[in-house]
Parts: C-alpha cells; sequence; structure tokens
C-alpha cells in the first residue's frame, strides 16, 4: 500500500467532518474550493489528496457530498467498530471514557484500568475502573484494537509492553515518554506542552 503523509490522513478527517456538515444542511454537492476554505487550505490541496484513492468529482459540477462520505469513511477505515481500552484512570482517562463523541466515530470505549486501590471500581459513563493486573485475562478473552496510555511516563512503557503482549497493534500515548515498540505496532502520542509551545511560537513571532 502506498505510503500516504501523516497529514493527507489528518486533512482527510478533516473534510468529512465538513461534508457531513454540508449534508446536514441539505447540500447534494461541494466543490473543492467550498472545502479547501473549510479547512484553511487550497483547492489544489484538496484535489491532490483525494487523488492519493481515486477518481472523485466531476469538473465543473464538484463532489457528491453523500459518495465523498462515504468513500472517506471507507478510506479513514470507519466502515467497522473499535475496541478500545484505556489503561490510566487519572483525569486524562476519566475524560477521555466520558467522551460520547468516539461511539459516535466508531470507537468503542470496552474497558479501562488502573492500578490505584481507590480508583478501581469507580464507574464513568457506564464503565467501572478494573484492576490492571486483570488486564491479559481480560483482554485474552475480549481482545483489543486499540490501547490508550494514559500513566505516568514511569509506567507508559511496561503497560504498553503488557497490551502488545496481548495482541494490540495500536497504541494512542498520553504519557510524555517515546515509546518502543515492534515494528508490527502504531504508536501515536498526545503530547499538550509541544502543542501548546507550537502556538507559543505563532505567538512569538507573528
Amino acid at each position: 500500500m502506498r505510503k500516504i503523509a501523516e497529514s493527507t490522513v489528518r486533512r482527510l478527517s478533516l473534510y468529512l467532518r465538513f461534508l457531513e456538515h454540508f449534508e446536514e444542511q441539505g447540500a447534494s454537492t461541494v466543490s473543492s474550493e467550498a472545502l479547501a476554505s473549510r479547512g484553511g487550505t487550497t483547492s489544489a490541496q484538496v484535489r491532490k489528496d483525494l487523488s492519493f484513492f481515486g477518481s472523485f468529482g466531476k469538473r465543473g459540477l464538484g463532489y457528491d457530498v453523500s459518495e465523498l462520505r462515504l468513500r472517506l469513511r471507507d478510506i479513514l477505515g470507519l466502515d467497522r467498530r473499535y475496541r478500545v481500552v484505556v489503561v490510566g484512570a487519572g483525569k486524562i482517562g476519566s475524560a477521555l471514557v466520558q467522551y460520547g463523541g468516539f461511539r459516535e466515530r466508531g470507537f468503542d470505549l470496552a474497558a479501562i484500568y488502573d492500578n490505584d486501590p481507590a480508583k478501581i471500581g469507580r464507574t464513568w459513563n457506564g464503565l467501572t475502573v478494573r484492576d490492571v493486573a486483570q488486564l491479559e485475562r481480560e483482554l485474552r478473552h475480549h481482545p483489543a484494537d486499540i490501547g490508550a496510555v494514559v500513566t505516568p511516563a514511569e509506567a507508559a512503557q511496561a503497560v504498553t509492553d503488557r497490551l502488545v503482549a496481548c495482541g494490540v497493534t495500536a497504541i494512542l500515548n498520553f504519557a510524555p515518554v517515546q515509546l518502543q515498540v515492534p515494528d508490527a505496532v502504531t504508536v501515536k502520542t498526545v503530547n499538550l506542552v509541544l502543542e501548546l509551545e507550537a502556538l507559543s511560537y505563532i505567538l512569538a513571532n507573528r
């Protein structure tokens, strides 16, 4: 499969949200210019992004909103559901399981784990915090597609190793540490400090 830049994939996700909004408004077609203006890019970039995956739209007529929305969902793998487990029941972990938007996009938050006796047994959004000691046994019976690591830095690698050993091949990392995983495992790190520093740079250099 052709290697697609992460920036392109991120823009496809944005285009999908814009298409859903256009469809809610009753629009049947949309131009590359309209998608570009919403996404802060150019119509040429929109056409280039879509061209990686085939031929879309007709010159002078634009894109069929419903058809392109379905094609993007398929390209992004959103035509199936993913089972997600969260390890770490702190503030970020609890916020993740209480956010309802994940289920709408096909991500089912199936379990949350922690090793703190004060947190085990608490319930958030219908999920009861489980003892992380049960992780292997439970994932053996109910495999997960994605593991969200929301632990302190010193615990993140060990938790990741356990998830990988259980067959999890996609890790969403919120811990402030670089995780080491096998080549077959994908890690996406969410670093809020880096994002804030990027904004700081923009503000300081306007």
